[in-house]
């Protein structure tokens, strides 16, 4: 006898699905892994929006956690000056930007949208860098204005604000981790 409050199966997201079925392989085969378990898979996402203006305009800090809210769908959460630094006018404490970190379902989601829908809307673009790896299975890649993102409406984007978007891998090398990225459909600039 089933409950009323019975949950609706959730579906699982494409990537997931691809990296389940024909990346695990493929890792295995390439690299000779000889357990599944073995195979570098995505740890998390994390986004983060540097917005120096907030510490003297709230407009720009509460617009950037909107923004991000709506790209990610998860509440972003601030982050303070750890230092003051008086060129800039920001004391310690000072809320200088927001970040999000996303793992399993809403990071391969996210994953999803960036490179499908998102990176191929940035003017001239011709690739993500294939020089940012950091050696310990992360990659990361900046981006100049957050309304490469289709969630976002023009019309209520006041500030431009750009974005340092982090993949954490599982991987042990960088080419592990480009071939898990590339599997995903991550586009490389070509050499």
């Amino acid at each position: 006898m089933a409950s009323a409050t019975a949950k609706a199966p959730v579906p699982v997201p494409k990537l997931a699905e691809r990296y389940r079925k024909e990346i695990v392989p493929a890792l295995m085969k390439q690299f000779g892994y000889t357990n599944r378990l073995a195979v570098p898979r995505m740890v998390k996402v994390v986004i983060n929006m540097g917005c120096g203006e907030a510490a003297h305009d709230a407009k720009v800090l509460e617009e950037a956690q909107r923004d991000l809210a709506r790209i990610t769908g998860q509440r972003p959460v601030v982050t303070r000056a750890k230092k003051a630094v008086s060129g800039f006018k920001i004391q310690e404490g000072d809320p200088v930007g927001c970040k999000v970190t996303l793992r399993r379902q809403r990071m391969y989601e996210f994953l999803e949208r960036l490179i499908s829908a998102a990176l191929p809307r940035i003017r001239d673009f011709r690739g993500v860098s294939a020089k940012a790896f950091d050696g310990r299975g992360g990659y990361s890649f900046g981006v100049r204005e957050q309304t490469i993102f289709p969630e976002l409406h023009l019309d209520d984007v006041h500030y431009a604000l750009g974005m340092d978007i982090v993949f954490v891998t599982s991987a042990k090398t960088p080419q592990e981790t480009r071939v898990l990225l590339e599997g995903f459909g991550m586009p490389f600039e070509k050499p």
